[in-house]
């Protein structure tokens, strides 16, 4: 058996927020999830070229505010905002009843993130690209940009081989275990002539705290309380 953990559901609470936060009732939790579901899905499919790393979305009473990460945001946000109230538009007939906020931030450094270099990586193979130039350079864009570590890994029939294989490079340090360490995960699929590739990248960026986890949840708290007094 396997003796790997999500790098991100690992850390939930201690070092990585929620991307969903709100609380349901169990009747209506699975009703509720699945819009997240169905909302992100849409948003990252329309905003393909956009470079959409992650989207957040935040349930309070009636209203729900959804928060996009992006490295191109001009083209979710749109001429004068207007793609924006499209999308807003749309998102409205997915859910009932709520009022929708829409907001678009900026991802500065795009070689830090880990979804927007497995996604790079796929389209290059998509795109017949050297699988090891591919990630090779991406690994060489991911420490210039100040990471302390980077680990790829392409599974699948690379290259068209008959038989199904996983290769990975790894540079720098890579704790995994190690729950104050600052591990962004990104996982896509390229699908090419013979089949599908899946690309996953870790990027080790430091250590959050160094104070242990007392003060890593004190200082989760803190951000709670503050983004609720800004509600």
């Amino acid at each position: 058996m396997g003796q790997k953990t999500h790098p991100v559901g690992f850390r939930l609470g201690i070092t990585k927020p929620w991307d969903s936060k709100w609380y349901a009732p169990k009747r209506e939790y699975g009703k509720l999830l699945h819009e997240d579901l169905k909302i992100k899905d849409y948003i990252k499919k329309r905003y393909k070229v956009a470079g959409v790393s992650r989207i957040e979305i935040e349930r309070i009473a009636d209203k729900l505010k959804i928060r996009i990460y992006s490295s191109r945001p001009a083209i979710i946000i749109g001429r004068k905002g207007q793609e924006v109230e499209a999308l807003k538009k749309t998102v409205e007939k997915m859910v009932s009843n709520k009022e929708i906020t829409i907001s678009v931030d900026e991802v500065r450094v795009p070689e830090m993130d880990a979804q927007l270099v497995a996604e790079d990586i796929a389209f290059q193979i998509e795109r017949r690209v050297s699988h090891r130039r591919a990630m090779k350079r991406a690994i060489d864009n991911t420490l210039k940009a100040g990471a302390k570590g980077v680990k790829i890994q392409v599974k699948g029939r690379i290259g068209g081989a008959e038989l199904a294989r996983k290769e990975w490079f790894l540079v720098g340090r890579m704790p995994l275990q190690t729950l104050r360490a600052d591990i962004d995960y990104g996982f896509a699929t390229a699908y090419t002539k013979y089949g599908i590739l899946s690309v996953k990248v870790w990027i080790y960026k430091g250590d959050i705290l160094k104070g242990g986890k007392e003060e890593i949840l004190k200082k989760i708290e803190e951000d709670l309380s503050r983004a609720d007094k800004e509600v």
